[in-house]
């Protein structure tokens, strides 16, 4: 049987595109800009064109970006000026936390509770573990200062000093802070005090100050400390890089980019610059967008979305065609409240590096090459062992393949680093040592992949896996063997979905306020109070107030549970269909419901600007074998792993209805799909394969 043939049966094509999904297609030229670990990538429509294309990661960030820009339009034939819309999405915040660099913050909290963020939880990071740590807090003791005030859930009980707040602004200016984080106890139930604390440093000191009745008016203290202090101490570093960005933007006559965050919507710069945590987990959450808006779920239970790029993976889902959202995340230990798309990282991406342990176990990751010098065969000086070094000695991508479409690879280089490391493992040859650093980074993907499935309640088996970034597309069959899932889709722009994705993406706006109420007693009329307020929050940020949708939502739990659920509230506050939503939320949930009084702890709101499309064709030439070449797959040979002989296809050529059978690797300027030899894939319309499990080993031996 042929390979690469053509579909003749008219049978029934597998569903990958979504239909309109309530989005306009749009004509105009929009560019979208993922900055990741180690590559920057780049999405750009023209008409019906699309164009992408992949840089290394610099720093500073912008530096890449604009890199970027210029190369996608010289492939495109066109002037950055000509750009009618830019859509970004970068790793600042997160770069901030996770090295500690940000800014030098002070927090300003209520006597007595000083050292809640050192406090924390309970909760061990290990529950095992008796000499676990937790991470040090963002904002040491010497600079946690106390005002003397007292404000309840009923109300101001001691009304903050003028004069106290001024002397605290003079030993701020003199110990150089550069940013203030001011949570005052119970804000969220009346702000007046923080309010005049918050007001006061704005005025006395030239530093940026973020106000917990502004980043998050919810209860629970440590948590919302602990959000409102990763907001200061992030908020120079965006201000910094946004304002460069949108400066260097405006020299090359390019529009100003409108930011990703982390709640899979945009917003405008001077938006992010003043809620800077909003900014977290910003590239992460465009995947998710990208997967979920050009994919449909409508067939399957719902989207496992893997990001495999160069420096982690990141897995989430889609279900009902709209990525999970969560209001309880954690970045390097530091809770976050802010609404996020739920996200799951593991630090096992292409460039993660390869060892051998203490007890002679091989391990990958977290640690990882970068963009410089990057894996070995980069040819960049690197000389560490890397999954992507591990994955050329496999065969999956090949001598002559050329990443970004222009970095050649360095065979040699990469096998001399697996050399290396079957040496210090005690394996026998470089093969070996690249077989084990697959299995053991594909072992590690699928727990995380587990870890938002099963652990969750869900069967993996219902779920399609949507396989995107420059290593997921190659590594994402084996995944899905182990799971048991059948179906993988590669949306076209693969490589660089991300990017693709903050060109789809809504523009998005959040506002949240606790009420404390039980539901049953609860007074309708002044819950549709707050819920005026929080509207009117969200309407005033969005760009075009008379095109938002307005979603409302409570968060609502049993009396006497320690967590909430989140349920979508009607334009008028009806408790009974309050109460049956909650219900069957739980029961979505956690598979069981009770016959038990709730509580109403958190009123939100949401204004959504829908997103247009973009409207891109696909044509395939027709002419895409490029040759063959022996690659590694397991289930072959007299030690159960062996070489094929693989068909190399120029993905971009296939034409739609086109069938591949495995043994196959599908090559991209981004990124490379792999086809196993029990799986075949087929071309969609818009360019999108299916991969879906074929038959077993041994029927797939005598083709």
């Amino acid at each position: 049987m042929d390979d690469h043939t053509a579909r003749t049966d008219g049978g029934d094509r597998p569903t990958a595109l979504r239909a309109d999904g309530g989005r306009r297609s749009s004509d105009d030229t929009r560019i979208g800009v993922d900055v990741g670990g180690t590559f920057t990538d780049v999405a750009l429509t023209v008409d019906d064109r699309l164009v992408t294309a992949k840089v290394p990661t610099t720093d500073p960030q912008q530096l890449g970006v604009l890199e970027g820009i210029r190369k996608a339009c010289d492939r495109a034939a066109i002037d950055p000026g000509e750009i009618d819309a830019f859509a970004h999405a970068m790793t600042v915040s997160v770069n901030a936390l996770l090295e500690r660099g940000g800014a030098k913050t002070a927090l300003v909290t209520t006597e007595g509770f000083r050292d809640v963020l050192e406090i924390g939880r309970q909760n061990r990071p290990d529950l095992y573990d008796l000499e676990a740590e937790k991470p040090d807090p963002l904002v040491p003791r010497q600079r946690r200062f106390e005002i003397g005030e007292r404000t309840t859930t009923e109300g101001i009980e001691r009304p903050a000093d003028p004069d106290e707040v001024r002397d605290l602004a003079a030993t701020l200016r003199e110990s150089d802070v550069e940013a203030v984080a001011v949570c005052l106890l119970h804000a969220y139930a009346d702000p007046e005090n923080e309010r005049l604390v918050a007001e006061t440093l704005r005025e006395e000191c030239e530093v940026p100050v973020s106000a917990s009745h502004e980043v998050l008016a919810e209860f629970r203290e440590f948590e919302r400390t602990s959000t409102t202090t990763v907001d200061a101490y992030v908020r120079p570093a965006i201000d910094r890089y946004v304002g460069r960005l949108v400066d260097e933007a405006e020299d090359a006559g390019i529009p100003a980019p409108r930011i990703m965050q982390a709640n899979g919507g945009i917003a405008d710069p001077e938006t992010v610059r003043e809620h800077a945590v909003t900014t977290t987990l910003s590239g992460p959450a465009a995947g998710v967008v990208g997967a979920a808006a050009t994919v449909d779920d409508a067939d399957v239970e719902g989207l496992v979305t893997f990001d495999m790029g160069g420096t982690s993976s990141d897995v989430s889902l889609v279900r009902d065609g709209r990525a999970e959202r969560t209001t309880d995340a954690e970045i390097d230990g530091l809770p976050i409240r802010t609404p996020i798309v739920d996200v799951n990282t593991v630090g096992a991406g292409g460039g993660s590096i390869a060892w051998v342990d203490a007890g002679g176990a091989l391990r990958v990751g977290p640690r990882s090459a970068g963009a410089d010098p990057g894996p070995a065969c980069y040819g960049r000086g690197g000389t560490e062992p890397t999954v992507t070094d591990a994955n050329v000695v496999l065969g999956y991508i090949g001598p002559e393949t050329a990443l970004g479409g222009e970095m050649t690879l360095d065979v040699e280089a990469a096998r001399a680093s697996l050399e290396r490391l079957a040496d210090e493992a005690g394996l026998e040859s470089a093969l070996e040592a690249a077989r084990g650093v697959y299995r053991v980074a594909n072992a590690t993907m699928t727990r995380t992949i587990r870890a938002v499935t099963v652990e969750r309640g869900h069967d993996p088996r219902e779920f399609a896996v949507v396989a995107f970034g420059g290593a997921g597309p190659m590594h994402a069959a084996a995944l899905a063997d182990s799971l048991e899932v059948d179906r993988v889709v590669v949306p076209r722009p693969g490589g660089v979905l991300s990017a693709f994705g903050l060109l789809a993406a809504d523009e998005s706006y959040d506002a949240v306020r606790t009420v404390g109420v039980e539901l049953d007693t609860a007074d309708p009329a002044e819950l549709e109070e707050v819920y005026d307020g929080l509207v009117a929050d969200v309407l005033a940020d969005a760009s075009d107030p008379d095109a938002a949708r307005v979603e409302r939502a409570a968060d609502c739990r049993y009396a006497g549970q320690s967590f909430e659920l989140t349920v979508p509230v009607d334009e008028s506050f009806d408790a009974t269909a309050v109460a049956e939503r909650f219900h069957e939320a739980h029961e979505r949930a956690y598979g069981y419901a009770m016959d038990e009084s709730l509580e109403v702890v958190n009123l939100r709101a949401t204004a959504t600007i829908p997103g247009t499309e973009p409207a891109v064709r696909h044509d395939g030439t027709g002419d895409a074998r490029l040759g063959t070449r022996e690659a590694q797959f397991p289930g072959t040979g007299e030690s159960g792993t062996g070489p094929r002989e693989t068909t190399v296809y120029d993905r971009d050529r296939l034409e739609s209805g086109t069938t591949v059978s495995g043994p196959a690797v599908l090559e991209q300027a981004e990124s490379t799909t792999v086809v196993p030899p029990n799986w075949g894939g087929e071309i969609l319309d818009d360019g999108t394969l299916v991969m879906s499990r074929t038959a077993d080993e041994e029927e797939v031996s005598e083709r």
